[in-house]
């Protein structure tokens, strides 16, 4: 066990663990962005930083182990302006409206305010098809967006990157830390760097087997079930009506958890548990997306059984 400061308070905390850790032991949660307790830290969101005695600059609470002695303040006059810039930065060119309530609340506690940049810049077609650091012109009057149109090349979901604040969160569960696939990656650099796929093919072409994980961990609906895109689209998307079942996957006896999101009696979409033993919030295309049948059966029960032998006849 280590002993250290944070905001003056002593903590006792096991050799190990991180800032982030040590800190939520006391209930001083620090907000994250990037950090998922299933994937490993990347560093790369900014906003967990805090103030370590001595260090000369701030420091990743969400990677950083703890040491004995240390002097930690979470909430110091520096922290809190890194952190409001960083959000700033990212409230300013990236679509955040469908983050967590408690995003919303970290901002709204270190006063926020995008509009400090400007206007919004002119959107772009397509982010992709721009050569490294062709973005638009500033004029200091405006604000650069990640904007570009809905990647729609597949019936399971959608890549919606005006939303993507490059957390790499999809990136981690594609490759070491889930699925090993290794299908998308960061490419481009600066302001450029944007999710993609091996050459930006389309994902039916590439190396995803939609296993749709990106989207468990997606914190900011960049990735999103096509079901669910849809009907927000529509405005048919109810999140406050919908009820959440938990349930065991029937395609297997591995034995994962499943979370069926219901919504006027169907399955709109379907998660898993981060705290299952078994998949960790993870799930294969089958049973992430393998729910239409139980539709099918609903509907079946509900037709006439002549009906139900012509269409068998029919094949």
């Amino acid at each position: 066990m280590i002993s250290l400061t944070i905001d003056g308070q002593t903590v006792v905390s096991p050799e190990g663990a991180t800032l982030l850790e040590a800190c939520r032991s006391i209930g001083k949660d620090q907000p994250t962005l990037c950090y998922l307790e299933t994937l490993a830290p990347v560093n790369v969101c900014r906003v967990c930083v805090v103030e370590v005695e001595g260090s000369r600059t701030l420091v990743p609470s969400c990677s950083r182990k703890v040491e004995p002695g240390m002097k930690v303040q979470t909430e110091s006059e520096r922290v809190r302006h890194s952190r409001k810039v960083v959000f700033e930065l990212l409230a300013s060119s990236v679509d955040l409206s469908l983050v967590d309530d408690s995003v919303q609340e970290w901002m709204t506690n270190y006063q926020v305010d995008p509009g400090r940049f400007g206007d919004l810049a002119p959107l772009v077609d397509d982010r992709d098809e721009r050569h490294a650091g062709h973005h638009y012109e500033n004029t200091g009057t405006h604000a650069e967006t990640v904007f570009q149109p809905v990647k729609v090349d597949n019936s399971l979901y959608v890549r919606d990157y005006s939303r993507c604040i490059l957390c790499y969160k999809c990136v981690e569960a594609c490759g070491d830390d889930a699925q090993n696939t290794f299908a998308i990656a960061v490419a481009g650099r600066g302001f450029d760097a944007r999710i993609s796929t091996e050459f930006d093919v389309a994902l039916p072409q590439g190396a995803c087997v939609f296993c749709g994980n990106c989207i468990g961990v997606c914190p900011t609906g960049a990735l999103m079930f096509r079901s669910e895109h849809e009907l927000r689209a529509s405005d048919l998307w109810h999140e406050e009506e919908q009820t959440v079942t938990r349930t065991v996957c029937s395609y297997c006896g591995v034995g994962c958890n499943l979370e069926l999101h219901v919504q006027d009696n169907r399955i709109v979409k379907v998660t898993s548990p981060i705290d299952h033993s078994v998949t960790s919030g993870h799930l294969c295309i089958k049973g992430r997306f393998g729910y239409e049948y139980v539709q099918q059966l609903g509907d079946l029960a509900t037709t006439p059984i002549d009906e139900v032998l012509r269409r068998a006849r029919d094949g």
